[in-house]
């Protein structure tokens, strides 16, 4: 049997920030896939308080140069990467310089404000996040999304992408953390989604209120399987991963979770004979 690939899009990634819980997953998680046997790419936002000198970013020209419309407007799509040689993997950058350039990542600095555009920003991230993906022409197996910022990626591949073939024997896992944030994304977040092709009953969890709870749902909705990625969750979030009778994953501490994990993506590809 081929080797499994496995895609990791995370909102935050160790060493690129200050390390957050989620970032610390999400740098340890693909090396230690990747030991155990399975192919990895692992995408992020290149947010301008990252330091490109001391990470030694550069840009992938090949990769770079096509424009994503967002809310009816063309915004350049930048891919940069960079290398953790200790772990002997790479870290794909998506980069825009309106959406990205700010020198923090979804809050003001001063005040912890949530930016009033993150609902584009996340749009235009997993979308490059895809479209590098099939410039790649690197077919994963699984994709697994961390934070919310990923919610919207199981959308655009079970719609938007859907007659993409690159994507079409994917497994959608998505982890759920303890990363709420407070103020409800865009007013008009539904009315620009619907600029690529999606329906109220698309966004039927998002439609009244684009709340972080709503956008979970979001998520869980076009999954195929969802791991617990905090030792407690949001009641309503908790409430939402039983209802969906998906397989589930629950919460596996530091020295279980690699080992879990691996065996989680495998027991999701069984059905399509794919094992590493």
């Amino acid at each position: 049997m081929k080797k499994a690939k496995v895609l990791f899009v995370s909102q935050d990634i160790t060493p690129y920030l200050e390390e957050t819980y989620i970032g610390k997953i999400s740098r340890r998680l693909p090396q230690g896939i990747q030991e155990r046997g399975k192919e990895i790419r692992t995408f992020m936002p290149k947010y301008g308080c990252i330091n490109e000198r001391r990470h030694q970013l550069h840009e992938v020209i090949r990769l770079s140069g096509m424009n994503i419309v967002i809310n009816d407007v063309d915004h350049p799509l930048i891919i940069k990467v960079a290398s953790i040689p200790s772990a002997r993997m790479q870290v794909y950058f998506i980069d825009n310089e309106e959406y990205f350039g700010r020198k923090a990542t979804l809050c003001e600095k001063t005040n912890g404000k949530n930016f009033d555009d993150n609902d584009e920003r996340s749009m235009f991230f997993v979308r490059g996040v895809v479209e590098t993906v099939k410039k790649l022409g690197w077919q994963p197996d699984v994709i697994h999304c961390h934070g919310w910022f990923t919610s919207l990626l199981p959308m655009y591949l079970k719609k938007y992408y859907a007659e993409e073939p690159l994507f079409a024997e994917s497994k959608i896992v998505v982890s759920m953390y303890n990363d709420e944030f407070q103020k409800n994304l865009h007013k008009k977040f539904t009315e620009k989604l619907s600029f690529d092709g999606f329906t109220k009953k698309d966004l039927k969890h998002i439609a009244e209120e684009a709340n972080y709870i709503n956008i979970q749902k979001q998520a869980l909705e076009y999954a195929d399987a969802v791991i617990q990625a905090d030792e407690t969750l949001n009641a309503d979030i908790e409430k939402a991963i039983k209802k969906s009778g998906k397989p589930f994953l629950t919460y596996k501490n530091e020295v279980e979770y690699l080992d879990a994990f691996n065996e989680f993506y495998d027991s999701i590809l069984e059905e399509v004979n794919v094992m590493s």
